[in-house]
């Protein structure tokens, strides 16, 4: 792996001043020549930016400049570096203003994801405490019957294959468990997108995502002086999406009626709506919307979406397949039915846990991530100024041999200790697919939590028969706000005599 090379200082956040003499100016790094005005921007293409990037970090090293939509952006893919940067958040770094901007402008409040400051903190406390381990645990049984009503969607989907139907398509499938789940710990409601096929609120959802992708990259916001079709189906979504988190919030309220309920919410948008009611709370229904919001958009694509990569890979390595169904088997056939299942069972399956950390490596849903200088600051030997995004490339690091031997090679072992050598002392510093520092993921524990639930219970009542694309390849990484699999479809049939 060739590198331009590294100053003294490129591993490490500087507390030096912008001043400081032998620091260089973003306009002096190494990067692609650009275009008069529009710079790097057609050099990019917006579906795989990621590997486009990735490239570039090869051959300038891992501090380069990049000019993308009339932004000068400085890009890090020093895994060191990227992770001590997280941790200056949010006090040095933000999220992208840009960001921000748009979605409010499609609609969206300001959820935890997006605010800042003491806004970030009030939302964040709440958030973290909601999505906490023992409170996740709580949700297990109900989070139990959304599996049940995955599993009894592709109970129909295989009888249907076998009398000639169509095999599953299974990223919407996973999305349609993912907002069942998240809707029911979060919200108190049952959405139950996986017994019907009509208009469903994750098929809105579906819309925004890769709108947000679209418009935060976009060189000329068009939409503001005209809009076309796919502008005004757009606002239809996110009209719907928020009449659907209206509903919610006015069935929260009319639960917490109840005063025992009022003392101890069960779900978070109900403890946000009583953090709001406390007098002096700085909390608006404003804040409880956008976090609904943010709850449900981060909840239903990247689980899915890190589900989806996880079956492909699963499905290519058959003995780390053959494995996994091994010690589902051992762990939870004993148990019988799944409703018989509890959160300590699933702690027990060692090795799916390590091929979910084998694919998030290979395959995380956010190979880059986007921060903006608050002040003027110094990134490794960088000076740059308030309000310079900076790219940080997340995947680049844990594709290394140098860092991971066998590094494009799904090895699930190597996050166990048979495997140790096949990883570096401090592997989860290096891939860290929720992020990291005070704005890690907060919704990690549930997340990893439902990808082996939905796994297990596909490996103990089915026989997959094929994880397909269209053309035999592995299916291509399409970036639209999250890195998802093109095209896979399931293949499937029940196992006899399983509970």
């Amino acid at each position: 792996m060739e590198h331009a090379a590294p100053t003294a200082r490129a591993s490490s956040l500087s507390p030096a001043s912008p001043a400081s003499p032998g620091l260089r100016r973003l306009r002096e790094l190494p990067g692609p020549r650009g275009w008069p005005l529009v710079g790097n921007s057609l050099q990019v293409r917006l579906h795989r930016m990621h590997q486009d990037l990735a490239a570039w970090a090869e051959q300038y090293g891992p501090l380069f400049r990049v000019r993308l939509g009339g932004f000068r952006l400085l890009v890090v893919s020093d895994a060191d570096l990227i992770g001590r940067l997280l941790r200056e958040r949010p006090d040095t770094f933000r999220r992208p203003s840009r960001m921000q901007a748009i979605m409010r402008e499609m609609g969206i409040h300001d959820g935890v994801f997006m605010a800042e400051g003491e806004t970030w903190a009030r939302q964040r406390r709440m958030v973290m405490a909601s999505f906490a381990p023992q409170q996740v645990r709580a949700y297990f049984p109900a989070l139990l019957r959304v599996a049940h009503g995955l599993q009894a969607r592709w109970d129909k989907a295989a009888a249907a294959q076998a009398a000639g139907g169509e095999p599953i398509d299974l990223q919407a499938d996973l999305m349609r468990f993912t907002v069942d789940a998240v809707a029911g710990l979060a919200f108190g409601s049952e959405v139950n997108t996986l017994s019907h096929d009509g208009d469903v609120i994750q098929q809105h959802l579906d819309k925004i995502f890769p709108a947000i992708w679209r418009r935060a990259h976009a060189v000329l916001p068009y939409w503001q002086v005209v809009k076309l079709p796919a502008d005004r189906a757009l606002d239809d979504s996110v009209k719907a999406v928020n009449a659907a988190i209206h509903r919610f919030i006015a069935e929260a309220r009319a639960r917490l009626v109840d005063p025992v309920r009022r003392a101890a919410p069960p779900n978070l948008l109900e403890a946000m709506l009583v953090a709001a009611d406390e007098p002096g709370s700085g909390m608006t229904d404003d804040d409880v919307a956008g976090n609904v919001f943010t709850m449900l958009l981060a909840g239903e694509d990247t689980t899915a979406t890190s589900l989806s990569w996880m079956l492909d890979l699963l499905w290519r390595h058959p003995a780390a397949l053959r494995r996994a169904r091994e010690e589902v088997d051992t762990v939870l056939g004993p148990r019988g039915a799944m409703s018989d299942w509890t959160p300590d069972d699933l702690a027990q399956l060692d090795w799916l846990e390590a091929c979910i950390h084998e694919s998030m490596r290979l395959k995380p849903v956010g190979p880059f991530n986007v921060v903006e200088a608050l002040r003027d600051t110094v990134v490794g030997d960088v000076a740059i100024r308030a309000r310079t995004p900076v790219l940080l490339l997340m995947r680049h690091d844990s594709l290394r041999d140098d860092i991971f031997p066998e590094a494009a090679a799904f090895r699930p072992e190597r996050w166990l200790p048979e495997g140790q050598a096949l990883a570096p002392a401090q592997a989860k510093r290096v891939s860290m697919p929720f992020g990291g520092g005070p704005r890690i993921c907060p919704g990690r524990f549930l997340a990893l939590l439902e990808i082996k639930l939905a796994a297990a219970m596909l490996l103990r009542h089915f026989d997959i028969l094929g994880v397909d694309t269209p053309d035999g390849l592995p299916p291509p990484e399409h970036m639209a706000l999250t890195m998802v699999p093109l095209g896979l479809r399931l293949r499937l049939q029940p196992r006899t005599g399983q509970a």
